[in-house]
């Protein structure tokens, strides 16, 4: 790659949310960026949204072995390289008590948040570690829910407790390949997932409490920090958070 060489950028789950504020920050910082979605009505709509030759748009299912390698496939053979994944597609289940949580809904979160973000992370380094000069960096979007669960979550909390293991494995067997693996853990970014909590959100105790938020551009721009860091650094975990939300303390 050569000093003028844009790096390429994939941000998954990116035609809304924090995938695609988090796809504009990137390309704002010099990237080019691939977004990537299931809706190709979405993508069309972010796209739109970039200048010419600052973002191309592919339609992807993370949960599908072949969808994925059909697109880092495309990566290659099109950009010849992949500097940065943004392992950000997600879904949630329905909050529901787990002895009545339908075993359907287990398994969409479940293969999308984790499956996909292992079938992402398999590609990329089969790819980062063959690439000259070999390396890259891997982010994948945790939670807080990581570290500690809202009630009637269990699909969703098990989803990101798995990725703070998969983000730990890759960020150790990537060192050889000059590969950085670390984790964003979000809370309450303002999207249609993140402003639930402005409606009121179940507290331990049960009740029903309003909850602050903060604007999605603060969590794109620690991605981005992230993504600027030298492949001689890393950071391994960070949390982003609404400062007041009732996460640090006993509720």
């Amino acid at each position: 790659m050569n000093q003028d060489q844009k790096k390429i950028a994939l941000v998954t789950g990116s035609g809304q949310g924090i995938g695609l504020s988090t796809a504009k920050a990137l390309a704002a910082a010099g990237y080019l960026v691939v977004l990537t979605g299931r809706r190709r009505d979405k993508l069309d709509e972010a796209i739109a949204q970039f200048s010419a030759g600052q973002a191309f748009a592919y339609e992807l299912d993370v949960t599908s072995a072949d969808s994925v390698n059909v697109l880092f496939d495309e990566i290659e053979q099109r950009f010849g390289r992949l500097d940065l994944l943004f392992n950000n597609a997600g879904v949630s289940a329905p909050e529901v008590p787990i002895e009545d949580l339908p075993l359907e809904n287990w398994l969409s979160v479940i293969n999308t948040n984790l499956t996909g973000s292992f079938l992402c992370t398999q590609a990329a380094v089969r790819l980062m570690k063959k690439q000259r000069p070999m390396g890259g960096r891997i982010i994948n979007n945790g939670s807080i829910s990581a570290h500690s669960p809202r009630p009637d979550s269990a699909p969703y909390t098990a989803s990101k407790h798995a990725i703070t293991g998969l983000t730990k494995s890759t960020s150790l067997d990537g060192r050889k390949y000059h590969i950085a693996c670390g984790q964003i853990d979000i809370g309450n970014a303002s999207t249609d997932m993140g402003n639930s909590a402005l409606e009121g959100r179940k507290q331990a105790n049960g009740q029903i409490v309003q909850e602050p938020v903060i604007d999605v551009e603060r969590v794109a721009e620690a991605v981005v920090f992230m993504a600027n860091l030298s492949l001689d650094t890393n950071v391994q975990t960070m949390t982003v958070m609404a400062t007041a939300m009732p996460f640090i303390g006993r509720g």
